[in-house]
């Protein structure tokens, strides 16, 4: 195996780096930027052998595709990904850790940031999918839901293990066994994404917030709390403040989910079900309390004192966004091998503290310690084993589920 001897980002780099994160683009966080409703059951898997841990081998998917690989003549690989979801140096121009790969691999990397909704990039690669066409990309990155959803049409690569060594030893166990790719034999996460109550001390004014069941049943904080006006956040929330799994409940589970949100709203005490905006509102104080997404919790908290969180005692929601192999992407070997190097501690670390979000890989303390220590002590970017039994996700839903829930749950925002 080739080694890697990346270079040292200068404290004065990084400092910069979260600098710009934080002033320039705080209120335009990639999950927060726009974000399209999430999915997927994440469960807990054995590690071990591959077969021991669901992962089977590399081959040709019940409905992939897959093309001639060119990666040994074409040394390049073309990376989708979302808005702000790299690393990137104090000119704001280049990507260190994508630098690094072409140094030790001499694999150029065209990337390009070209999705800003899964919705809507689906509905750009969907008609050569299905037409059998190469996409011109080789790693694309789809929150689960939508990832779910290529796999199970088929249009996706299984990946060779074999050039993932790094990914499956250092997968975390948090993220290993997704019901809608049960072992990772087409994905691999790009980062995760979780939902908490976060929090305005001096607005709450002595009045604590440790539950779903504050948020709506407290009069002191009434008109002064928001939910997302994402569906799979804030009715996942609202099941497991009621006992139940988001990975196993029923019709009549969201209903009373629903119904239960709704007496909350027809009281006054939701004062608005927000996207991104909630930032502005809990900074300000408008927002006593809300759900809101570890990543901008992060960020808010390194500029504002009166900001902090809470896990509830109930759980809290965890989503992923994934990297993927389309059909007929003409590198395979060399996306695999670009996937591969950011489970490598190092550079998984460099992302994570530009990035902040929830790093699915093991093993990066050490290494993102010598970078920032307040992110590699922070429970909401490395997520201890205690905390990671916490988490639970938002099952897959059947396109029927999709249609009637959405519909339910737009009549409660007045969306």
């Amino acid at each position: 195996m080739e080694q890697y001897e990346p270079d040292r980002l200068s404290p004065a780099q990084v400092a910069a780096m979260r600098r710009s994160f934080r002033t320039g683009r705080a209120a335009l966080t990639r999950r927060s930027l726009l974000r399209a409703s999430t999915g997927g059951a994440l469960a807990a898997g054995g590690l071990g052998a591959l077969s021991a841990c669901g992962i089977p081998a590399a081959g040709k998917s019940q409905g992939g595709v897959l093309a001639e690989d060119h990666s040994a003549k074409e040394k390049t690989v073309n990376f989708s990904n979302w808005t702000e979801y790299m690393d990137v140096d104090d000119s704001g121009k280049r990507h260190p850790t994508l630098e690094q790969f072409t140094r030790r691999t001499g694999l150029k990397v065209k990337y390009t940031e070209d999705i800003n909704d899964n919705n809507e990039f689906f509905g750009k690669i969907k008609p050569q999918l299905a037409a059998g066409q190469d996409t011109g990309r080789d790693i694309i990155v789809l929150t689960d839901w939508l990832a779910g959803r290529l796999i199970r049409l088929g249009w996706v690569q299984k990946l060779d293990q074999a050039n993932l060594p790094h990914a499956f030893a250092n997968l975390s166990q948090q993220f290993r066994r997704p019901d809608w790719d049960p072992g990772r034999a087409y994905s691999y996460p790009w980062q995760g994404i979780s939902t908490v109550i976060a929090y305005n001390k001096k607005a709450l004014d002595g009045v604590e917030v440790k539950s779903v069941s504050d948020m709506l049943d407290n009069p002191g904080l009434k008109g002064r709390v928001g939910f997302l006006t994402e569906m799979r956040d804030t009715i996942g929330m609202t099941l497991l403040d009621m006992d139940k799994d988001p990975a196993r409940f029923t019709d009549d589970d969201y209903d009373v989910a629903i119904a239960r949100l709704q007496k909350a709203v027809d009281k006054g005490q939701i004062r608005r079900f927000t996207g991104n905006d909630y930032t502005a509102d809990l900074t300000k104080g408008d927002f006593a309390a809300c759900l809101a997404w570890a990543g901008d919790v992060v960020q808010l908290k390194a500029d504002s004192p009166d900001v902090d969180f809470a896990i509830p005692n109930s759980g809290y929601l965890t989503s992923s966004d994934n990297m993927l192999i389309p059909n007929k992407a003409r590198h395979k070997t060399n996306a695999e091998r670009l996937m591969d190097f950011y489970y490598e501690p190092r550079p998984a670390a460099e992302l994570a503290a530009y990035i902040n979000y929830v790093c699915p890989v093991d093993g990066v303390r050490e290494e993102l310690a010598k970078i920032d220590k307040d992110a590699a002590d922070n429970p909401l970017i490395l997520p201890g084993e205690a905390m990671q039994a916490r988490s639970h996700a938002f099952r897959s839903l059947s396109s029927k589920e999709e249609t009637a829930y959405e519909e339910k749950f737009a009549k409660l925002t007045g969306a």
